[in-house]
């Protein structure tokens, strides 16, 4: 049985899939018995050509390549890349991550000691050095409505300071879903991720759901690696109505329907008066004015083509 199967997802982004197994190969271990599946989410003929053509030069048995016909989205690609593997944990790292050491190792060795170990991450630090938050709160009406200093400063316990970088095991709501390593079984015992789910909010939804068995998100401050953070997602408004269906999905599957309607109307209210200043988010209000529902996700508005 394999400890670990690494899942990376390429949407177009080849180059940095490419640094980002070579870093992996760098720096894992030997003694680590894990393998690499790469999912390609539908990306451009040329890009697949050149990240197939790479694969196909490495010849190892480690690594294998699966190609969608459609961009199934972060925890669709995952699930693919995950599904038929037998190691004992799953790690999904974004494709514009480079490991520092050896982040597997010292990850699963932290797990093995702690039962409550439920989903943990690495200390990730953008390319310039400077810290990048890897701990975050849930995505809840408290946190929308208030914001995450208020959460801070209301229970700094609850709500642990993510700016700081620590230098022993801290627990928080959930890791970011950049780099996330959780145990195959206690994955698979909440049913992995959330498929209705295109991007952004499957790893609040996962850590949530992880909690109510008791297993925690825990950042392993030893372990460290640089996020390009956004590089395998520019920004657009499309991509920033697409966080907001997902949150709204998320908060109504969590915290109820009067929740969802009170975060509804915040949102709305908050982006018309928005869209006056910035007509580009006019669009992201139109979503919001229909309720910003699944339908309108990123999911819906593709072609396998």
């Amino acid at each position: 049985m394999l400890d670990l199967t690494i899942v990376i997802i390429n949407y177009n982004t080849s180059n940095y899939t490419i640094k980002c197994i070579e870093s992996i190969f760098e720096h894992t271990s030997k003694n680590l018995n894990y393998n690499i599946k790469i999912v390609d989410n539908h990306s451009k003929k040329e890009d697949v050509n050149k990240l197939e053509s790479y694969i196909n030069e490495l010849n190892n048995p480690k690594i294998s390549f699966l190609k969608n016909h459609i961009n199934v989205g972060f925890g669709g690609g995952n699930m693919i890349g995950c599904q038929f593997s037998d190691a004992t944990y799953y790690a999904f790292v974004n494709n514009d991550s480079l490991l520092l050491n050896d982040c597997f190792s010292i990850i699963i060795n932290e797990m093995k000691e702690n039962e409550e170990y439920g989903i943990c991450g690495p200390q990730s630090y953008k390319e310039n050095g400077k810290l990048l938050p890897t701990l975050d709160h849930f995505s809840s009406p408290m946190k929308e409505l208030f914001g995450r200093y208020f959460l801070e400063s209301l229970n700094p316990n609850k709500y642990p300071n993510r700016k700081v970088e620590y230098t022993a095991p801290k627990r928080g709501q959930f890791v970011s879903g950049s780099f996330m390593v959780v145990k195959s079984e206690d994955f698979w015992n909440v049913g992995g991720f959330d498929t209705n789910i295109f991007l952004y909010q499957e790893e609040t939804d996962l850590c949530l759901r992880l909690a109510k068995i008791k297993k925690y998100a825990y950042l392993i401050p030893e372990a460290k690696f640089i996020h390009f953070h956004g590089a395998s997602t520019p920004k657009s408004i499309e991509i920033k109505t697409e966080l907001k269906v997902s949150l709204l999905y998320v908060i109504r599957k969590h915290y109820g329907y009067i929740n969802y309607r009170i975060i509804l109307l915040f949102l709305q209210v908050k982006y018309f008066l928005k869209s006056i200043r910035k007509p580009e988010y006019w669009y992201l209000f139109k979503i919001l004015f229909r309720g910003g529902r699944l339908t309108d996700s990123l999911k819906h508005k593709q072609n396998n083509k």
